[in-house]
């Protein structure tokens, strides 16, 4: 027995004990083993291999199973903890380790994120989940009420979150540096990855080391193609979330806490169109286009006015602002974040990384308010660890991005994604077009009940339908 569950239990039962400091028996950083975390892992090569050396963090606490459906991407993490059981099914894992385990975490691709964090949920484990936390709105809505009602500690894996640069923003913006922040540009090089071709036409040969069926899971049913794994996977809509998915929650965490954004009241897109022929669309949606411009409008919060958030990747970027001279970058090379306020502008790169006043001479004899929050020891490095540490707190610890944070955040992020999915849903007319783009329409959204109140179609891009026999329900 663990020694907060004895202790937990004997505070029950009216019991008190006398414990001495851990560091008098083991001596200096010397970490009981009743007091190390027991992890289990779903997903552990890739950003999975990251995310065990962060929470593992040289032995402090203990990875005790290892899931994964590609034993290729598994070879490393095995070596390293050869004590460790393994699984290439997780529900297996979940059900066999249930006793074993304290957290676990998971870095599978985005259409598995959601099932596999509620069945942790389900059993009382606490949750590390890689960004976006989902791959629908209405999976990101029931994590978040999961997170509640199970009184568990979880992390989105947006590191930047946990980065230093994230609380300066945040206090310099809400410190009124900027006066009243109305727009707020974000910008992105990816897709680095296939995106805009439909789906591959040849079947490949399953490698003996994958397990295809359970590598689909919720998935609609499609035959292998090399081209999807290890990580081409994140343009195909049935798979991944796209340019915005895997880099959303990373830029627009900044300005969502800054700005203190809930739900968006509406959003519209452009997106880049591929041409069979002459005014001949080729309307397949198998992949997200190659490059997107997507509005998305909020309410005024507080004492904030609305304010119109503009994400751009496949290259495009915003217009150089005035205040920036000709050889001075705009962003960094992977992207950027540009606020503008009636006072003033600031631009900032990935995780809000070199935070600066526009014009950029002004840095040098403004006065910046120090952050209002605590900065988080070790940065960005330090978010598995942080994670970590408040599991064994217990539920009501601080995270970075708890799902409270994490879900609203990638709700957002997936609203870009459903006016991209609407944008490319054509209707017949009766005109010499052929096709009706409602891509033309600015969206309506009720966020309390997760619909979209003026185009019917774009609602079935809310919450999708899973394969076969899986469910996802509280």
């Amino acid at each position: 027995m663990k020694r907060r569950q004895f202790m937990q239990n004997t505070a029950k039962a009216g019991i008190t004990f006398t414990f001495l400091p851990r560091h008098v028996l083991g001596g200096k950083g010397f970490t009981a083993p009743s007091d190390k975390l027991d992890i289990a892992v779903i997903g552990v090569g890739g950003k999975g291999g990251q995310n065990i050396a962060g929470a593992f963090n040289g032995g402090t606490d203990n990875i005790v199973t290892l899931c994964d459906v590609d034993d290729r991407m598994a070879m490393d993490a095995r070596k390293q903890f050869p004590a460790a059981s393994y699984y290439r099914d997780y529900r297996e894992m979940l059900e066999k380790e249930e006793s074993r385990i304290d957290a676990v975490m998971i870095s599978t691709p985005d259409h598995m994120h959601a099932v596999q964090a509620l069945a942790a949920m389900k059993l009382g484990k606490h949750v590390y989940c890689e960004k976006p936390l989902t791959h629908d709105i209405y999976e990101a809505r029931i994590l978040t009420q999961a997170a509640e009602k199970y009184r568990l500690v979880t992390q989105m894996g947006n590191q930047g979150s946990s980065g230093d640069s994230t609380r300066y923003i945040e206090s310099w913006v809400q410190g009124g540096l900027l006066g009243d922040v109305h727009k707020v540009h974000v910008w992105t090089n990816r897709p680095t990855w296939p995106q805009g071709i439909p789906f591959p036409q040849e079947k490949h040969e399953v490698p003996e080391e994958v397990d295809w069926d359970l590598w689909l899971g919720t998935a609609p049913k499609r035959d292998f193609n090399s081209l999807y794994i290890p990580a081409n996977w994140r343009g195909w809509v049935d798979f991944g979330t796209g340019a915005l998915g895997d880099m959303g929650c990373h830029f627009m965490d900044v300005p969502f806490r800054a700005l203190k954004l809930g739900y968006p009241v509406s959003a519209y897109c452009s997106a880049s169109l591929k041409w069979n022929g002459f005014f001949e669309a080729n309307n397949s949606m198998d992949s997200y286009p190659a490059a997107t411009k997507i509005h998305i409008r909020f309410p005024a919060r507080e004492n904030m006015v609305p304010v119109e958030l503009i994400w751009y990747d496949g290259g495009i970027q915003p217009a150089r602002p005035e205040e920036l001279l000709p050889d001075e970058p705009l962003g960094e090379w992977n992207g950027g974040i540009l606020f503008e306020g009636s006072q003033g502008k600031l631009m900032a790169g990935l995780f809000g990384t070199n935070p600066t006043i526009l014009p950029t001479s002004k840095m040098k004899y403004i006065n910046l308010p120090e952050p209002s929050k605590p900065l988080v020891e070790g940065g960005e490095g330090g978010h598995q660890q942080q994670w970590v540490k408040a599991c064994k707190e217990g539920y009501g610890a601080y995270t970075s991005s708890s799902f409270a944070e994490a879900g609203p955040l990638t709700e957002t992020v997936l609203m870009g994604n459903l006016t991209v999915l609407s944008y490319n849903y054509a209707e017949p007319v009766d005109n010499w077009f052929k096709w009706e783009y409602p891509g033309r329409k600015e969206l309506l959204w009720d966020g309390d009940n997760m619909r979209i109140t003026n185009f019917e179609p774009a609602n079935q891009f809310v919450r999708r339908t899973y394969r076969g026999s899986w469910d996802f329900d509280l």
